[in-house]
């Protein structure tokens, strides 16, 4: 079966997306890993697919570039609205569903192929602290630890170990290392599971990092720009005062459709 597929790119983390509406496509681990390879397929840090839904726009399923399905990914979810607005779907605000919850992207606004787009995210409503590091969920779960220069940071081998640190992480987690530049300005570098590497950004990350200096650091800033090595995001949020409550949750930044093409799933 030959099938069309588009190609986004999200502050250099980049995505396969597929329409799966009224298709009968199997997707499957072996696919995914295949497609999202480097050398051997497309290459892409995940793949989503678009789908029917009942009570949203449509759906989003996402996998890593492993093949493993994630509950979700902030840059993803960004292209992925942008990728429903290029298919024609809905208007300017997109409500969809995901493996972690509903979601609403709002496009800020569109030229072609590219587009800037506020995704709204889950709620915090706990951080657990441990010597030096903070834990947390912001649809997927995430390490964040302070450094004085991230750029001397090894993000491959400090990341990998606490990655596997089934004793404190018995499900894995994203890491993250974060460097406070200014108030309300961070730099980020991320090690992300189901990728096995460091990617170029990673929303779910810039997140974290953004609440976690807010909750320990910077109290007072509700807005925070996170540079990472493939561009910048901008996330804000509302916090409930003295807790560890974050809602109102919102990450921006640019999305840009790549290119198009088709691949014969009898190939991979």
């Amino acid at each position: 079966m030959r099938i069309e597929f588009s190609k986004y790119e999200g502050a250099g983390n980049d995505f396969i997306l597929l329409d799966t509406r009224g298709r009968d496509l199997a997707i499957d681990s072996k696919m995914v890993a295949r497609l999202c390879d480097r050398h051997f397929g497309i290459g892409a840090d995940g793949l989503m697919t678009l789908g029917p839904a009942a009570e949203s726009l449509c759906t989003m399923r996402y996998y890593n570039a492993d093949g493993s399905e994630g509950e979700m990914c902030g840059n993803g979810g960004r292209c992925f609205a942008l990728f429903a607005e290029h298919l024609g779907l809905g208007g300017p605000v997109k409500r969809f569903e995901a493996r972690d919850g509903m979601h609403t992207a709002r496009l800020l606004g569109t030229a072609g192929d590219s587009g800037r787009i506020e995704l709204g995210m889950i709620d915090v409503e706990r951080i657990q602290a441990g010597a030096g590091w903070w834990f947390l969920n912001t649809g997927v779960p995430h390490y964040v630890e302070f450094v004085d220069d991230v750029a001397a940071v090894d993000v491959t081998a400090r990341g990998r170990a606490i990655r596997y640190d089934k004793e404190r992480f018995p499900q894995g987690t994203n890491v993250n290392f974060v460097e406070t530049v200014g108030e309300g300005r961070l730099r980020v570098r991320t090690y992300e599971r189901g990728v096995e590497a460091e990617t170029l950004a990673c929303g779910t990350g810039a997140t974290a990092a953004a609440i976690v200096a807010n909750y320990v650091r910077q109290p007072q800033i509700l807005r925070f720009e996170a540079t990472v090595p493939g561009g910048t995001l901008s996330i804000g949020f509302d916090r409930r005062p003295h807790t560890p409550v974050y809602s109102d949750i919102r990450l921006a930044g640019g999305a840009r459709r790549v290119f198009r093409g088709s691949f014969d799933t009898e190939n991979f």
